[in-house]
């Protein structure tokens, strides 16, 4: 990875998938959503690539769905955006669900 991301800041032990996981993001209020892929993941957050544009996107907390039924999901924020990958920080709190 290139020295100008974010990835060497990362305190978490993380786990990368040579090939993305699918997964789709979704804002809180449903106003919009987003097909992705996860490419590496940690207890704290993740790193997504991103499927289209995320201009105009209210980012700052959605939902990332890990199952196609929706059953596991992660209350995120955003933490970086370089090109079409963004880093998001999952939230814990009593409104955020655990996988």
């Amino acid at each position: 990875m290139s020295g100008s991301l974010p990835t060497e800041k990362r305190g978490a032990a993380r786990v990368e998938f040579s090939r993305g996981i699918d997964v789709h993001m979704v804002a809180i209020d449903g106003t919009w959503s987003r097909q992705c892929q996860m490419t590496d993941v940690a207890d704290s957050g993740a790193k997504l690539k991103v499927d289209g544009s995320i201009e105009g996107l209210a980012l700052k907390e959605f939902f990332l769905l890990l199952s196609t039924t929706g059953a596991a999901f992660r209350r995120c924020e955003l933490a970086w955006i370089n090109g079409d990958h963004i880093g998001v920080h999952f939230l814990h709190g009593k409104n955020s669900s655990k996988v």
